[in-house]
């Protein structure tokens, strides 16, 4: 437990002379201090069962400073150089950049859809590309060519693992084929990716969870009004972020059907996208202010329409199912407006989280989800 200025003099002016001192400030955090270009640099150390000062991690302190003196040496020789072939690719037109062009385009082409109205519909999807740090000499899957530098050489694709150059990923469409091993979850996750990641056409968390309660819940009083206690609504989630399309949901494990809409009122409210997207958001609202019926069901029709196509199939399959509900109001006691009112919420946010702005729509979303249930024949 030293000072900075005694492990500057413990150093002695020695290029790649390096030591670790303890906090004198917040004992229990550690520094790295070492001697490059005629001056001490000091990195706070961390340890999470492998050294690391950045994104990169070291089995031994040895490594990690070989790896650092490296780097600051390119940085210091080359990075203008490194600079100028990282932010001005001119790697298609490089002849052999064909040899992966064909792997690489079966990759990222574009999803073809079947039905003439998916053709309509913007495909909307929450892929994130990250910068990130490569260990050893990576290439591009664009492009095929050498990815530069020691740390931050291109940025990879969080949902499919494609890793780029990051001027290289303008070129590729974002709608890529996600890789099942990357989706840690099923509750939170963009419904796109999901149902990309898994081949189908809902969310399993849908399908499964509406033919629980249809089997043994349509009569239920309070049917989606009624919540079930949130420990085991946890359960669930956790069973089907864990087990995914395996979690047990039946009778034997929740007897109570309200676990089982309570947890599929969840999965729409984690959504990270609303099912009625931010997009298609306002068309909704302004279809829903209308005062003539037609006119109304008219605009929402076409709102429908601005839906991803996973978004607007789960919703269709949704409304369906409500639909059904409504059938035996006189036991379950939930109308079409009552539904709106418990969905209206759930399925639908305001772009702008704006406390205002929300209060003020609620009339409009529960109306919307009433709309949909009431008009479900036209509307799908």
């Amino acid at each position: 437990m030293i000072s900075r200025e005694q492990a500057d003099e413990l150093l002695g002016g020695a290029e790649g002379a390096y030591l670790i001192r303890e906090s004198q400030r917040q004992p229990g955090s550690y520094t790295l201090a070492l001697r490059f270009g005629y001056q001490t640099l000091n990195y706070r150390l961390f340890y999470d069962g492998k050294h690391f000062v950045g994104e990169k991690r070291f089995e031994s302190i040895h490594d990690l400073v070989t790896d650092g003196f490296i780097t600051l040496y390119i940085e210091t020789k080359a990075s203008e150089y490194i600079a100028k072939m990282t932010t001005n690719p001119i790697y298609e037109h490089v002849g052999y950049a064909s040899l992966l062009r064909e792997k690489v385009s079966r990759r990222t082409s574009k999803t073809k859809h079947d039905s003439k109205k998916a053709l309509l519909v913007r495909v909307e999807s929450n892929s994130v590309e990250k910068v990130h740090t490569f260990k050893g000499p990576h290439w591009c899957e664009y492009c095929a060519n050498f990815m530069w530098g020691l740390i931050a050489q291109g940025v990879r694709c969080s949902d499919c693992g494609l890793n780029v150059h990051k001027q290289c990923s303008k070129f590729v469409p974002n709608d890529c084929q996600p890789d099942l091993k990357r989706i840690k979850k099923v509750y939170c996750c963009d419904l796109t990716t999901l149902v990309k990641a898994h081949n189908t056409q809902r969310p399993m968390v849908v399908d499964m969870c509406i033919r629980e309660i249809e089997e043994r819940g349509l009569k239920s009083e309070g049917l989606y009004r009624v919540s079930g206690f949130t420990e085991h609504i946890e359960d669930v989630k956790m069973g089907f972020d864990r087990d995914g399309d395996k979690a047990d949901i039946g009778a034997d494990t929740y007897a109570d059907i309200n676990i089982i809409a309570s947890a599929l009122k969840l999965y729409f409210r984690d959504l990270p996208i609303p099912l009625i997207t931010y997009d298609a958001y306002s068309k909704f609202i302004e279809g829903a202010k209308l005062i003539n019926p037609d006119s109304r069901l008219e605009a929402i029709h076409e709102a429908l329409l601005l839906l991803p196509p996973a978004h607007y199939e789960t919703l269709r399959y949704l409304v369906t199912h409500l639909k059904k509900v409504t059938m035996y109001e006189k036991d379950n006691f939930m109308s079409s407006e009552n539904l709106g009112i418990v969905f209206g919420p759930t399925l639908m946010r305001p772009p702008d989280q704006n406390t205002l702005v929300t209060l003020n729509d609620m009339r409009y979303q529960k109306l919307i989800v009433q709309l949909l249930i009431e008009n479900e024949d036209v509307l799908f």
